[in-house]
């Protein structure tokens, strides 16, 4: 998913030459076109059918993405543990220094 977001669209191949170029493990072809398959079934990537292949582009930022995954993260925690994960909540805001804090507070009044 970075690699496509990072290039806004991407072919198959797009993402394989940015993957194996950045790491000294080397992908496959068939791998990374499984992965982008299963990503546009998720309704993560769509995509278009251009020559013989497929261009693949994200349905949604990194940032919006990012905060569905955390919401339903959470959500997920809370309903299975209740306020047991609230109580853990609390302990780790009181971890973080007051400025950060604060600016969590501003950005989770806003949501």
């Amino acid at each position: 998913m970075e690699e496509v977001w990072r290039l806004g669209e991407a072919t198959v191949r797009d993402v394989l030459a940015a993957l194996n170029e950045h790491s000294d493990k080397q992908r496959a072809y068939t791998t990374i076109m499984t992965v982008l398959a299963r990503l546009e079934r998720k309704g993560i990537l769509e995509r278009r059918k251009e020559g013989k292949g497929f261009v693949y582009a994200p349905r949604a930022t990194r940032e919006d993405y990012l905060e569905a995954r955390a919401e339903a993260a959470v959500e997920a925690l809370v309903d299975e543990f209740g306020e047991v994960a609230l109580v853990n909540f609390a302990k780790q805001m009181s971890k973080i220094d007051g400025p950060r804090r604060e600016q969590l507070r501003r950005l989770a009044r806003r949501g």
